[in-house]
């Protein structure tokens, strides 16, 4: 699914690099990693979104070639309201691939 999808669309992007960490607010809001093409593959929320991408930035498998292809942008929204854009995400995303993003591991629709 390409990121286009998502509604509500995300605010802005950066490239998934530690050079532009910086660019990023320090803000709550929610995320997406996505493939040079904007696939999605990783959908999140976050109390502070730098911090959280320098985080992913550190994980292994976030920034390893996956089979859609490497994580390349990082686009987020900032909201105080992360559990329902994030539920609202990764129900658009399920809806339309019939699975977690490819990097998302454990997701509860429910979660507040």
């Amino acid at each position: 699914m390409n990121v286009e999808a998502l509604t509500p669309a995300p605010f802005a992007r950066r490239p998934f690099r530690r050079s532009h960490q910086k660019f990023v607010p320090n803000v709550s809001g929610c995320y997406v990693l996505t493939t040079n093409t904007e696939i999605v593959l990783y959908v999140g929320l976050a109390v502070d979104l730098r911090r959280r991408m320098g985080e992913h930035l550190d994980t292994p498998a976030k920034v390893a070639e996956t089979p859609l292809g490497r994580a390349i942008w990082f686009h987020w929204l900032p909201t105080p309201d992360t559990n329902k854009v994030e539920r609202t995400w990764m129900n658009t995303y399920i809806q339309a691939e019939g699975a977690l993003p490819l990097l998302n591991r454990v997701y509860s629709p429910t979660h507040t």
